[in-house]
C-alpha cells in the first residue's frame, strides 16, 4: 500500500486524475470503478478538461459506479446516476451502455445485486477503482459489520453514514437508509484501487486503515491485502500517520 501525501485537495484531485488519465490513455476500452460524494468532484473536473481539450476519448470506456440508493430513480437529483451525469458523463463521448449503476428502483434488489455482480465479471475486471473512505472507514457502502460481504449487496446504512450524507440533502429525513453496493471481493478485484482522502475527519480512519488490524469494523482495512493500492490523502488527513 502506497501512501503519499499531499498538500491540500487541489493537490490530491491533480494526482487522482492523472492516474485515470493514464488509464484512459494507456487502453481505450479501460473499465473504471468511479465513486460518488464530494472529494472526486474535482478529479472528475480535471478529467471532463482533458476531454475538452480533444486529450482522451470515452467512447470505449466502461464505467461502473460504486454504489447507489435504493429508492431513488436515476432522474433523482440525489441519485448516483445524476452525480456522475452532472460531474462527468455528459461532458464526454461516453455511450449509454456503457455506463452501469445499481438500479435503485428495482423491485427485486436480490436479482440486481446479482446481475450487476454478474456485469462486473463480464468484463473481466476492472482496470482501476477508486474509492473514499467513511469516517467509519466504510468503502462504497460496505459499513462496519460483523464480516465481509464478498459480492454486490444490498447494506442498510448505518446512522453516522446517514448523518454525513445529509449534507446533500434538504433534510435528514430525506437520505435513504439502504443501497445496494459492490462488496469488498469485488473491490479486491480491481487491478489498481485509488483511494482519496481529505480533511481531518478522515485522519482516525485511514490511520487505522493503513496501520490496523484487518475487520469487518473497518472494512477499508481489508484494502491492506490487495497488491496495488495508492492512497492519496492531504496534510490533514494524514495527520495520525
Amino acid at each position: 500500500m502506497e501512501i503519499v501525501i499531499k498538500k491540500d485537495y487541489d493537490e490530491v484531485s491533480e494526482l487522482a486524475a492523472k492516474y485515470m488519465l493514464d488509464v484512459i490513455r494507456n487502453k481505450e476500452n479501460a473499465v473504471l470503478g468511479l465513486p460518488t460524494g464530494g472529494t472526486p468532484i474535482r478529479m472528475y473536473n480535471i478529467v471532463v478538461e482533458e476531454y475538452k481539450r480533444k486529450k482522451i476519448l470515452f467512447n470505449n470506456i466502461k464505467t461502473f459506479n460504486l454504489d447507489e440508493y435504493i429508492g431513488l430513480s436515476k432522474l433523482n437529483k440525489q441519485s448516483y446516476y445524476y452525480f456522475m451525469n452532472k460531474h462527468l458523463f455528459s461532458y464526454t463521448d461516453i455511450k449509454e451502455e456503457n455506463i452501469h449503476t445499481p438500479n435503485g428502483m428495482t423491485k427485486d434488489v436480490l436479482n440486481e445485486c446479482i446481475n450487476y455482480e454478474n456485469k462486473i465479471k463480464a468484463v473481466g475486471s476492472m482496470d482501476i477503482l477508486f474509492l473514499g473512505i467513511g469516517q467509519n472507514g466504510h468503502i462504497g457502502f460496505n459499513e462496519p459489520a460483523d464480516f465481509f460481504e464478498p459480492y454486490t449487496h444490498k447494506v442498510i446504512l448505518k446512522e453516522k453514514t446517514v448523518k454525513s450524507n445529509s449534507r446533500f440533502f434538504e433534510k435528514i429525513e430525506d437520505v435513504p437508509v439502504t443501497a445496494i453496493t459492490m462488496g469488498v471481493k469485488t473491490i479486491l478485484s480491481a487491478k489498481k484501487i485509488v483511494m482519496l482522502a481529505i480533511g481531518e475527519t478522515k485522519a482516525d480512519a485511514i490511520s487505522k486503515m493503513v496501520n490496523g488490524k484487518i475487520t469487518p469494523q473497518l472494512p477499508a482495512s481489508i484494502l491492506q491485502l490487495h497488491n496495488d493500492v495508492t492512497v492519496i490523502v492531504d496534510e490533514n488527513a494524514s495527520k495520525y500517520l
